[in-house]
């Protein structure tokens, strides 16, 4: 068979949709300023759906930090990877601003998130490690951890019973083969369900079993904690977290990423870390505008503030109307309902078309098939009034889905 045709015939449990789905529920193009209401198909719409926690992507600070370097640096410097030409006394001064906010010896600053935690996985563990980690942790660590030749157990969400019978099972084989060591992994916040990972459980362990701990706080990093410092510092672990990873992208509304741990790790990474070895360094663009979001992070609790503020009027308003938000410990909303993905496909024609609302919606392989998950990201840039309307629209939606108002195939999406 032809590779092509094969890959033709075959688009994966997502892309078997793209006939209908592009374009409308899957790559659909948000315009105009970021921020609570954005233009979809030149309709505006309440948007639910940025990652950008604090309000920092359009605060005039940052929007000024990012135009002064990209005048003063244009976005080729610095050219080539770090190692070889790309490094800076920027760079190096804002990882040093990066560790001291979140209690580390040292950072190294990533080009991208994804690309850097899977190759830190890469870089740390050899075939004669073990990996343990959690079964809903995000793509980029199962991608990590498919690259590692040697042997690898997963345990059930948050389950530290379960955790306990793998890190024996592990123990047990590195002692068998005299080499190798054990690294744990697993989410300071989870980005579909928005429960924390259980830090304090997992660090208990570190009594019985010998085992370092990474941790991806993608979610974490801005919004958790009384400093912002992430799940970490919110379940007063952060001291116990030997490597501590994070992205630009959610509370910085950036582009990069950092992993901060001890000196002499870090050090280690900077020399085999594949994805910023072989990678151009980040532009000095984004760096001058991460280092002044970093400030405000730190120096304005405010925004913090404005953002649980919505978060608990949101959460609580769902939950009193009596919607199903999960287990979420974070801002991250799920809204769980029952139906298929063309009762999804429905309610969401319904509330980008007739109510207004833009969010995202998760359906069957990331949620069970029968499960419909409405996926909301709160900002401190939405408004009380953005939550009543949210919460009565999700109300109407609630009632038709109940009523089969939406069952049946899609045939009319709009174009």
């Amino acid at each position: 068979m032809d590779l092509f045709e094969k890959l033709k015939t075959d688009m994966g449990p997502l892309g078997k949709h793209s006939s209908i789905a592009h374009g409308y529920f899957a790559f659909p193009k948000l315009e105009g300023e970021i921020g609570p209401r954005m233009k979809f198909r030149g309709k505006e719409l309440l948007n639910w759906s940025l990652n950008n926690y604090i309000g920092l992507a359009n605060h005039p600070e940052v929007r000024k930090a990012d135009a002064e370097g990209a005048a003063q640096y244009g976005l080729a410097y610095p050219m080539g990877s770090r190692m070889m030409s790309g490094n800076s006394n920027l760079i190096e001064q804002f990882e040093k601003q990066l560790s001291e906010f979140v209690g580390k010896e040292d950072s190294m600053v990533l080009n991208y998130g994804y690309q850097g935690i899977l190759s830190i996985i890469d870089a740390i563990v050899d075939r004669h490690d073990v990996i343990v980690y959690d079964s809903e942790s995000h793509a980029c660590i199962v991608d990590g951890v498919r690259l590692h030749q040697g042997k690898r157990f997963v345990f059930p969400h948050n389950d530290i019973a379960n955790l306990r019978k793998q890190l024996e099972r592990a123990t047990r084989l590195v002692e068998e083969n005299k080499q190798g060591a054990i690294l744990v992994i697993t989410e300071g916040v989870f980005g579909m369900a928005g429960d924390m990972g259980d830090l304090k459980g997992i660090v208990e362990l570190k009594k019985e079993f010998n085992f370092r701990l990474l941790i991806d706080d993608a979610h974490g990093f801005g919004t958790m904690g009384k400093t912002g410092a992430g799940a970490g510092e919110e379940q007063g672990v952060m001291d116990q977290i030997d490597i501590y990873f994070s992205t630009f992208a959610k509370s910085m509304a950036s582009i990069g990423g950092f992993v901060a741990s001890t000196e002499a790790l870090i050090g280690y990474l900077r020399y085999n870390t594949r994805s910023q070895i072989y990678a151009k360094t980040l532009p000095m663009p984004y760096v001058v505008g991460n280092m002044k979001r970093l400030e405000l992070l730190r120096t304005k609790p405010e925004l913090r503030k404005n953002l649980w503020d919505i978060v608990n009027a949101l959460q609580n308003g769902l939950k009193e109307k009596g919607f199903n938000i999960g287990r979420t410990q974070s801002p991250v909303t799920p809204v769980f309902l029952k139906g298929g993905e063309y009762e999804a496909a429905q309610m969401t024609m319904d509330l980008r078309e007739n109510f207004g609302i833009f969010c995202s919606i998760v359906i069957y392989p990331v949620v069970p098939k029968d499960v419909v998950m409405l996926r909301i990201i709160p900002t401190s840039d939405h408004t009380m009034e953005d939550v009543k309307e949210t919460i009565s629209a999700f109300e109407k939606i609630a009632d038709k889905l109940n009523k089969g108002l939406y069952a049946g195939k899609l045939t009319n999406v709009p174009v």
